[in-house]
């Protein structure tokens, strides 16, 4: 954690829905030129959080600040460039025309032809706004949120509906915007971009912060290893549930996988049974794989 003065801080914040605490007690701040992902299984309160960021809610106690003072002063300032899956577009309007208004509207502007490039929606910039598809619509939203020199982007499931190589030229441009110095928040289901673009990852659970480093940092807190090998002949899948520090296991065909809390006992009990694996693999887990294994040891807490 760098000791720059913070771009974004939490503290302390909670939101509640009735009886539903959609926040509950987060305290979290980001610093210029971060990059980072905001994940969480659905209801953990991340479009919450991105909400009391950008002052579309307000939070039932603590406080947010942005830039050291509150979001609505850093949005007014043309601070905050923010993209979000909620709401419309304009339709019945050129995309170049909506990206005019956008530009027009920002206290620190960049030109329209810029904006068009960056986003890679010069080609259709002549084109009605309700004639798009859902990737061309999300290139437009990310045009609107970058047609100013914000210094903070905020950003929810951006690439949904982009195919690969517009998601890959995307990340590309979010990486020129940390590498200046901006600050780049996004929430995403997509936990292999998480894992390939983020320098830090958040992880939310019930509205609180269970887990706070970088991608690999997170991988380690799961705390387990990926055994994947094969064997020979009739498999006793009872014997192999019965090896120590087993999390999970699967069996398809003369392949079998483990996810193991200590490998190393895992393997040599394995060869304790006499068994004699084939290409053995092991190997730490994906971000995927430490998302379900930190989220699911949190809910069996609460079991």
């Amino acid at each position: 954690m760098t000791t720059t003065a913070a771009v974004v801080a939490f503290d302390q914040v909670s939101k509640a829905y009735g009886s539903v605490r959609a926040v509950d007690g987060l305290t979290l701040s980001l610093h210029p030129g971060e990059t980072v992902a905001l994940l969480g299984p659905n209801g953990a309160g991340k479009s919450t959080t991105l909400d009391l960021l950008l002052g579309l809610k307000q939070a039932d106690s603590g406080s947010v600040r942005l830039f050291g003072g509150t979001p609505r002063e850093a949005i007014v300032a043309g601070r905050v460039g923010a993209m979000l899956q909620s709401g419309g577009l304009m339709d019945e309007v050129t995309v170049a025309e909506l990206v005019r208004l956008a530009c027009d509207l920002h206290p620190r502007p960049y030109r329209v032809s810029d904006v068009l490039s960056r986003a890679g929606v010069e080609q259709i910039a002549d084109r009605k706004v309700n004639k798009l598809s859902g990737g061309q619509a999300q290139r437009v939203r990310f045009a609107l949120a970058t047609a100013g020199d914000s210094d903070l982007i905020v950003l929810d499931e951006p690439t949904t509906g982009m195919d690969v190589t517009t998601r890959q030229a995307f990340w590309a441009t979010m990486r020129e915007q940390a590498d200046a110095g901006r600050t780049v928040l996004f929430a995403t289901h997509y936990l292999e971009e998480a894992d390939a673009v983020a320098d830090r990852v958040l992880v939310l659970h019930r509205g609180r912060l269970l887990a706070d480093g970088t991608a690999a940092e997170i991988k380690a807190k799961a705390g387990a290893r990926r055994i994947a090998f094969d064997l020979e002949g009739a498999i006793d899948e009872t014997a192999l549930r019965a090896l120590p520090f087993l999390t999970t296991i699967d069996v398809s065909g003369a392949t079998v996988r483990i996810q193991s809390s200590d490998a190393d006992a895992t393997v040599h009990a394995l060869y304790g049974l006499g068994l004699y694996p084939r290409n053995l693999e092991v190997a730490g887990l994906g971000l995927e794989q430490a998302f379900v294994a930190i989220t699911a040891a949190e809910e069996a807490k609460s079991l």
